[in-house]
């Protein structure tokens, strides 16, 4: 098929990367516009420009995508099907009823759960034993197309945001190129969603990762997992930002409050929440990198009693 991919970051690349290999005519990749980062500003290429310049795959960058004018130039390209992949923008009708074939959106979760932004995170936050990856053909809502395929994944006990991350955007690209086959060949079954079923999530934000104390541990624990590598957990410790990065749970309470340290190994600190002790086993001071908690006691006395904020 001559396909037009849309997609921007690294978990759409291995979606473009598939359907090239299965010999679709890419003709062109929409992603969002290059953002400054770092303290010079320099403008960065999202992932899939990378990946689309490297295969001189034209590359488009519109700011709205709803704009008449990017609505023509995407006509112009008379593409048989549109895929979209985590691409950040909401699809108007126009575009929508574009190709013969519609457009084919890969979404990293099992809908109807997890309609919405930033799926994969929370189904790490909340907990969920199984996740994966469900196409859809798409229409003017958020995720409330007609289900095409789907593929489950189960979550390992120590699985963090950027590991389901990882399983979810293999999984997808072989469902997007199975999908196509199938759209194809004529044997694509269309499914309606239980809209009752739905649940919508919002997008992760930096503030989220403040740690609660008065949250209970394993909820904090999950959070430590679901946020990892971004935006990441963190908690005030002597006025200073303090990243969590890995800890385990002990489920038995003392009579401490929330956020203070009720015992120190050599090897971690183990801290009061709202129910049970939360272990720290990796930690990330301001300014430094991440460590395991003993190279971080050698250097940061912390003794029981003491109050993370």
């Amino acid at each position: 098929m001559k396909v037009i991919f849309m997609g921007t970051p690294d978990f759409a690349v291995n979606t473009l990367e598939a359907l090239i290999a299965a010999g679709h005519e890419v003709v062109l990749a929409v992603t969002q516009p290059d953002k400054p980062k770092g303290r010079g500003k320099t403008l960065q290429f999202p992932p899939v420009k990378e990946a689309a310049r490297a295969h001189e795959i034209e590359v488009f960058q519109p700011r709205r995508v709803r704009d008449p004018e990017c609505i023509d130039f995407l006509r112009s390209f008379q593409a048989d099907i549109i895929v979209v992949a985590a691409f950040g923008q909401i699809l108007p009708k126009e575009i929508l009823d574009l190709p013969p074939y519609g457009c084919v959106n890969v979404h990293a979760s099992l809908l109807p759960k997890y309609r919405g932004a930033a799926p994969i995170q929370w189904a790490v936050i909340n907990g969920d034993r199984i996740s994966g990856v469900t196409t859809m053909r798409m229409d003017e809502g958020l995720d409330t197309g007609d289900m095409i395929l789907k593929e489950e994944v189960a979550l390992d006990p120590k699985e963090t945001g950027g590991s389901l991350f990882e399983k979810l955007s293999r999984i997808g690209a072989d469902l997007c190129v199975k999908t196509l086959a199938a759209i194809g060949d004529g044997s694509a079954v269309y499914t309606p969603q239980d809209h009752a079923a739905a649940t919508k999530v919002g997008m992760i934000r930096k503030e989220f990762g403040r740690m609660d104390w008065n949250t209970p541990a394993l909820q904090l624990e999950r959070l430590i997992r679901g946020l990892s590598p971004w935006p990441g957990t963190y908690t005030k410790w002597k006025d200073k930002s303090l990243k969590i990065w890995d800890a385990d749970v002990i489920e038995e309470n003392t009579d401490c409050p929330p956020g203070c340290v009720v015992k120190v190994t050599k090897d971690a600190v183990r801290v009061q929440t709202g129910d049970g002790i939360l272990v720290l086993n990796e930690v990330q001071p301001e300014g430094k990198k991440r460590m395991p908690c003993g190279a971080f006691l050698r250097g940061n006395p912390v003794r029981e009693g003491d109050r993370f904020l």
